[in-house]
């Protein structure tokens, strides 16, 4: 005999295999606990901000992922919006930053 190996473990047979089916089911359902948990919530917040995004016209309150808040004076075709911070300073930003639109009357909230 081999001195590496020991008796018991050299005549063992080959072990016993499951269903051939049961690794597809398990892949199956793994590929669905990763949709429904990081797929499809990511799918739906791109597109809610897509439509926020797309919603803002001149005059909104809204807050920038900078920590902006101001009023929409601007908006362009090519996705720049201006964004009055005071009566004296103004911001152009690009649309996809705006992080939320806050109620009218925010800005004098604070």
């Amino acid at each position: 005999m081999s001195l590496f190996i020991s008796d018991a473990v050299a005549s063992a047979g080959a072990p016993s295999q499951g269903s051939p089916y049961s690794l597809v089911i398990m892949l199956v359902v793994f590929g669905l606990i990763f949709y429904f948990m990081i797929l499809r919530p990511q799918q739906k917040r791109a597109k809610s901000h897509a439509t926020l995004m797309n919603s803002i016209t001149k005059g909104d309150e809204v807050l920038t992922n900078g920590g902006l808040v101001g009023r929409v004076t601007k908006v362009s075709d090519t996705g720049y919006i201006v964004i009055a911070l005071n009566e004296n300073n103004e911001v152009t930003i690009k649309r996809d930053f705006v992080a939320a639109v806050l109620p009218k009357g925010t800005m004098k909230a604070l």
